[in-house]
């Protein structure tokens, strides 16, 4: 490999919420490979999805483009075909390429059982694999255990048997120990779907705590709520266990003299905040994910390592990732602010209820609304305002209070709103 070019791996997660993480003071979590990752690695605090929701979310991190720009406005709408990602891009650069595992962006049946065999034994073409030399993966299909792999080594869908994080990060250790010795780097994206529900399935032998145990954050309503909460999150946290292990055995193997490896997820999960569930929400517990980097120490580690409050997106790794290929450093700032949005209503229950954009900085978050007049002409409506410094928690919105009228109307040119249709 030409000295001073890195290799760089990415670990994406699903559903797995900023806050879940030991080394974020979640007191539930049990993560000690990836809190030891972040001893030595950037762990950016604030690190946002652009899309709290799967399809959006990914097209965003592998073109660099937000929802819809980048062809997916609805659920099952695929990545079309032409649309560059960052595999292309580094084949461009000279890289090898791999994927393993979820890729949510393919043509699927609307009809079928979202969790199930029909969309995990789903053929992605080769055309719509984003431009990956080797590919080895699952539309979708949420086996947590068992999965059924196809691609390049294997034409049909196969169901390998293991537990879905262990069985992915095994077979891209074996990939990329072919690849070690050979003159071109490599990038490879490993996309697990856990800790996404079913929270009951197998957690590959971890034992989830009792659930009267599981300490809620104060802004989950006690009551149904909060026991719903309690006992979705045993299984959560026993899937972030098994899945916390199974990165680690993968990153075990990974040299940092040489290597930039990314961990983070597409989107959180609310457990029960304000009363909600599942994703798409513009909350907290919805946006935020985990971001750890670790890079080479000529790429600027040391520059880099420890808890930053960078105003960071997944939109941001596509131009970073191209940066690290071309041996240059990649530099964040403290300013500016976050966009965020759900470009359509997903119909699926517990969901978000409607459209939104928002801006959201280290101290404020304005959503609006996305909705049309009896015209069809877009309009936005201010619907949520926090003030995170004062109320992380966000139990008072006060998108209604004079007091902070001003405020909002400096937020409102900053989202990137729809254009006039």
């Amino acid at each position: 490999m030409e000295r001073g070019v890195p290799n760089i791996l990415w670990v994406v997660t699903t559903q797995w919420r900023g806050q879940a993480c030991g080394f974020a003071g979640d007191p539930n979590a049990r993560t000690p490979y990836l809190d030891a990752l972040a001893q030595h690695s950037a762990n950016f605090a604030q690190a946002i999805t652009p899309h709290p929701f799967g399809p959006f979310a990914r097209a965003a991190l592998l073109t660099g483009v937000p929802s819809p720009a980048n062809g997916v406005r609805g659920y099952f709408d695929p990545l079309p075909v032409e649309n560059a990602t960052i595999a292309h891009q580094l084949t461009a650069l000279g890289y090898e390429t791999a994927f393993f595992g979820k890729w949510h962006l393919a043509p699927r049946d609307r009809e079928a059982a979202l969790v199930g065999e029909a969309h995990a034994k789903t053929i992605v073409p080769p055309a719509r694999r984003g431009g990956f030399a080797f590919w080895e993966g699952f539309e979708s299909g949420f086996l947590l255990n068992d999965p059924w792999l196809h691609g390049s080594r294997l034409p049909e869908p196969t169901c390998v048997r293991g537990y879905q994080s262990d069985v992915l990060c095994q077979r891209a250790v074996e990939w990329i120990a072919t690849h070690g010795d050979r003159p071109r780097p490599w990038f490879c994206v490993v996309s697990l779907e856990a800790p996404h529900p079913p929270y009951q399935a197998d957690s590959a032998g971890v034992t989830p705590p009792l659930a009267p145990t599981v300490v809620l954050p104060p802004n989950v309503p006690e009551g149904q709520t909060a026991q719903q909460a309690r006992e979705e999150l045993a299984g959560y946290y026993a899937h972030i266990t098994a899945t916390d292990r199974a990165i680690g055995r993968l990153v075990d193997t990974i040299s940092f003299d040489d290597t930039v490896v990314v961990v983070t997820s597409v989107h959180g999960d609310m457990h029960g905040a304000h009363g909600l569930f599942r994703k798409g929400w513009p909350y907290e517990e919805s946006v935020r994910v985990p971001l750890l980097v670790r890079v080479p120490d000529e790429l600027g580690n040391a520059l880099w390592a420890g808890r930053r409050d960078d105003l960071v997106s997944l939109i941001d790794i596509p131009s970073w990732t191209r940066r690290w290929a071309s041996r240059q450093q990649v530099t964040t700032s403290l300013g500016g602010a976050q966009q965020i949005s759900m470009p359509s209503v997903v119909p699926f229950a517990q969901q978000c209820d409607r459209a939104w954009r928002g801006v959201r900085t280290r101290v404020r978050k304005l959503i609006v609304t996305d909705e049309h007049d009896a015209r069809g002409d877009p309009v936005t409506e201010p619907w949520l305002y926090f003030d995170l410094q004062r109320d992380p928690w966000e139990a008072n919105n006060l998108v209604n209070d004079a007091a902070h009228r001003a405020e909002i109307e400096l937020l409102l040119p900053l989202i990137n709103l729809p254009p006039a249709e």
